[in-house]
């Protein structure tokens, strides 16, 4: 019986060095681009609030609740009358700012993104508010640091990588954690202790407390670098399938209106509403096609999207599906990473754990350096004793 408990006890101790190993090194392999996720990930929880800080945002002037908006072929034409002899690419509402319409526009439909320019307008009016370069702008700056590292897609799946890493620690503290723990209570700081005894047990107690949130964190934001990849998927798969029968259509001369073509796809959306249109020609449409995406107006659907097809010549619905699963996840991983679901409570709150995760990074790789700091002399000691030994 003794040896069955011993040989019990061994086994359990090999298991948690396994455990320990892996946490402490996949812990340090993604700890520096943690740091510039969580410095980063921080301001962008509020980049609603910074851009209109700084005066980069743009708002609806005041009118009468119920203000009806302006159709839609009126509002293309006031924007495109900014930039005489470009094509529009996207026509945009955001869910937070119903009354603003955002017209991005390029010298060609296929232009690429960082080359567009996006023109606000009052989606009541068809006013021009302004044509704001948010390429420039700082949130922007750390909105590209956040995602890529200003790398592109290798940018993006390594830092993917990296969060990857991060789900790893997190799932190897927890299972060091029981061990570590078992003759203290939950919560235990032993203060009486020496420093990095103290700092040992804040960060167990601060990592073991936020768990779940750095797990939906660092597991959404693994998703969302996947989202150039999951954009081509759909792309060649669903979007492919829907456009089939009118392979080969050139860009139509003359469009069918807007106003129809929404109606169209309006009336088919089972009381949904439009999160933007995707002019024919660009990556999100054919070249036949104005695709409108429809949305959810509740909070957990309003990031929810569902395509609808419109002949861009005749403007009836010539389409629509739900999107795949993995375009799905895409949709819910990025407001949920960024706390986007629950006003400003759940971004104070997403605030204060992404602080209280870079106490547990900076605790963790000052841990590491204490004990690393400690090891060098004992291993220097049985060095030279090899060296003089007979």
């Amino acid at each position: 019986m003794k040896s069955d408990r011993s040989s019990s006890q061994a086994v359990g101790g090999a298991a948690y060095k396994r455990w320990y190993w892996l946490h402490k090194w996949s812990s340090l392999a993604c700890t520096l681009f943690l740091f510039v996720l969580c410095l980063t990930g921080l301001p962008l929880v509020f980049h609603h609030e910074i851009d209109h800080a700084l005066g980069n945002g743009i708002e609806a002037p005041a009118m009468a609740a119920g203000t009806p908006h302006a159709p839609l072929d009126r509002v293309a034409a006031a924007a495109l009358a900014q930039r005489p002899g470009e094509a529009i690419q996207y026509m945009i509402w955001e869910a937070d700012e119903p009354d603003l319409v955002q017209v991005v526009i390029g010298q060609r439909a296929d232009t690429p993104p960082d080359d567009t320019q996006t023109v606000v307008l009052d989606a009541r009016t068809a006013q021009v508010l302004g044509a704001p370069n948010f390429n420039e702008t700082l949130i922007f700056f750390l909105l590209k640091l956040h995602t890529d590292l200003f790398l592109g897609l290798p940018g993006k799946l390594f830092l993917g990588f990296m969060g990857l890493l991060f789900v790893v620690a997190v799932v190897s503290g927890i299972a060091v954690y029981g061990p570590l723990m078992r003759k203290l209570d939950f919560g235990t700081v032993r203060r009486h202790k020496a420093r990095r005894i103290k700092w040992l047990d804040l960060h167990n107690l601060l990592g073991i407390a936020t768990m779940a949130w750095v797990l939906v964190v660092g597991g959404t934001g693994v998703i969302a670098s996947l989202a150039d990849l999951a954009l081509q998927a759909w792309r060649y798969d669903q979007l492919a399938a829907m456009i089939a029968p009118y392979a080969g259509k050139p860009l139509p001369k003359n469009p069918a209106s807007l106003d129809r073509s929404m109606a169209s796809a309006v009336a088919a959306a089972d009381g949904m509403v439009p999160s933007f249109i995707a002019f024919p020609g660009t990556r999100f449409s054919s070249p036949h096609h104005y695709a409108v995406f429809m949305r959810g107006e509740a909070p957990l659907t309003r990031h929810l999207l569902k395509p609808m097809l419109v002949d861009a010549e005749t403007a009836g619905l010539t389409d629509r599906r739900e999107l795949p699963w993995y375009m799905t996840a895409l949709l819910v991983s990025k407001p949920l990473h960024f706390g986007d679901y629950g006003g400003m409570p759940l971004k104070i709150i997403w605030g204060l754990l992404d602080l209280i995760t870079l106490v547990v990074l900076g605790s963790g790789l000052y841990l590491w350096w204490v004990r690393h700091r400690a090891a060098r002399p004992a291993t220097a000691a049985r060095n030279v004793a090899v060296e003089v030994a007979p």
